[in-house]
């Protein structure tokens, strides 16, 4: 018997759907699609970062980019909805730009819902977005679709996994997270919120892959705040720290950091302020952490600066790259400084990271990578092998979808699932239809897919 793919690509009651447009092969740019009984749902909105000096197919040079959305748009009347699982901009930033071809309304926590208003009013565009704020661990309704929200540890304010319950099958959707039972902002990981679904007889858990290449556990935050107070508590000049603009953990540590060493804590870049303002708003950002105008910070004595500033990446436009070329408004490096990469070095961005600390080095300011560093000054917000076996063993799903990740990392992680006792597993890649329900399989390249540039 010959099974064909459904011409319109409409689910039936009976049938259960996972069709990612961005995210799936690729590290960034998410876009998932799950569908059941004629309607749609559509769990996060991202962007990627075009580098020029990685390689890709893609046509695309524009500096942001986003899933292309057409096959949604297509079908914009059957879509029921569009959750955000956390105010990254590799799940929410798309969002303003996309949301006018589809609209729907939004579901998100209130820090979630913080940042999207902010960067609505900042974009000018999709002023008359519906967004329904959902309690922490709160329940919702989203057409066909019984959205359980499981509050979950990762780098940022409020992250949610969600347990999406149609009458064909559930899906437990891990979205980023790692686990971390001490962390900078937020409650600890609950293992036994996890436990419980086992009883629920999940049929497919869709989990982030970031990690998967990686042995063991990705580490706390509160570990990487003490690693970066005792290098940075020894220093005597100027100490700048890179890292990643929405790791609100990571600069609530440096400001506990730079409190306990007598320094001022500045903030650079755009980015980094926005976040740091939802933070506050949502009051997520201590009282006795101080910030300082970054235009002040130039004026004090090297001793009792410590900047943080975006460009960990080598970004040209970001405040790192603007400091190491002198062309920095509030401050200029001088000998002896020492900045330190609080952060990853994502694959594809050697050259860039390596051009600027051949700058830095020009200007003999130090620097320390956290690959090289003797301290613990980063952590992942993703899980590796180890966080993934106990997270298949608590869930027990009939089946493994790895996302998240370029192929090796899905390679990887769908491993790590078998191990763990999974007894299926689907790997694929963007445009790709996973069939959960009834009858398990793939079809492959089911829809095109591509990249369309966004403004940003």
């Amino acid at each position: 018997m010959t099974v064909r793919l459904p011409a319109d690509l409409l689910p039936g009651p009976s049938d259960l759907w996972f069709l990612p447009l961005g995210g799936c092969g690729e590290i960034g740019m998410n876009l998932n699609l799950y569908g059941h009984d004629s309607r749609w749902l559509m769990v996060d909105c991202g962007v990627t970062f075009y580098n020029p000096l990685q390689p890709t197919s893609s046509p695309i040079t524009a500096e942001v980019q986003a899933a292309d959305p057409a096959f949604i748009v297509k079908h914009k009347a059957l879509l029921a909805g569009i959750i955000i699982t956390h105010a990254h901009e590799d799940h929410i930033g798309a969002l303003p730009f996309l949301w006018p071809r589809l609209g729907c309304p939004v579901y998100c926590t209130p820090f979630t819902a913080e940042i999207l208003r902010r960067k609505i009013a900042r974009s000018g565009l999709s002023q008359d977005m519906p967004i329904i704020e959902i309690p922490l661990g709160g329940t919702c309704n989203i057409g066909p679709f019984l959205i359980n929200w499981l509050s979950i540890t990762h780098s940022i304010p409020e992250p949610q996994a969600l347990l999406i319950t149609t009458a064909a099958g559930k899906v437990f959707h891990t979205a980023d997270w790692k686990i971390d039972n001490a962390p900078m902002t937020g409650k600890p990981f609950k293992p036994q919120v996890f436990k419980r679904l086992a009883k629920q007889d999940i049929t497919a858990m869709v989990c982030d892959s970031t990690n998967a290449l990686r042995p063991g556990f990705s580490g706390s935050e509160t570990a990487c705040f003490e690693g970066l107070f005792d290098v940075i508590r020894h220093e005597k000049q100027r100490v700048v720290v890179s890292g990643f603009s929405s790791n609100i953990g990571r600069l609530i540590s440096l400001g506990h950091v730079a409190r306990k060493t007598g320094r001022y804590l500045a903030l650079f870049g755009r980015a980094m302020e926005n976040m740091v303002g939802g933070a506050r708003a949502c009051g997520y950002w201590p009282d006795d952490i101080p910030l300082i105008e970054p235009s002040h910070i130039g004026y004090l004595p090297a001793n009792e600066v410590l900047v943080v500033a975006t460009g960990s990446q080598g970004e040209p436009r970001a405040a790192l790259s603007r400091l190491a070329q002198q062309r920095h408004p509030h401050l200029i490096l001088e000998e002896n400084d020492l900045v330190l990469f609080s952060s990853i070095l994502i694959p594809g961005n050697e050259m860039l990271v390596s051009r600027l600390i051949a700058q830095l080095k020009v200007l003999k300011v130090r620097t320390l990578q956290s690959a090289d560093s003797p301290e613990l000054i980063h952590v992942s917000g993703h899980p590796n092998q180890g966080e993934l076996d106990l997270m298949y063993r608590y869930v027990q799903p009939a089946i493994a979808v790895p996302v998240h990740g370029e192929a090796e990392h899905i390679q990887a992680n769908a491993a790590v699932a078998k191990a763990a006792g999974v007894r299926q597993q689907l790997t694929g890649q963007n445009g790709d239809l996973f069939v959960l329900a009834p009858q398990p399989r793939i079809w492959h390249q089911a829809v095109a897919t591509g990249r369309i540039a966004v403004e940003h």
